[in-house]
């Protein structure tokens, strides 16, 4: 008898779940907008401050090696 129960709850709850997914099925949202205007920044910053950095110690590593 305590199965039959089981099996008779776990219908009863596949059939309202079934009935909520269901009831939640929305399209795809709108497309966005044209992105703004500009150049965008990403992965060019970032090699630009490495530049920056290996140019920088290097300066320093001759200017070290000139004053002794």
């Amino acid at each position: 008898m305590i199965i039959q129960n089981k099996r008779i709850f776990a219908s009863i709850l596949f059939v309202l779940i079934s009935f909520v997914c269901a009831a939640q099925a929305v399209g795809p949202p709108p497309p966005g907008g044209p992105p703004p205007v500009g150049l965008p920044i990403d992965g060019g910053v970032l090699i630009g401050i490495c530049v920056g950095l290996v140019y920088g110690a290097k300066k320093l590593i001759l200017r070290k090696d000139n004053i002794n």
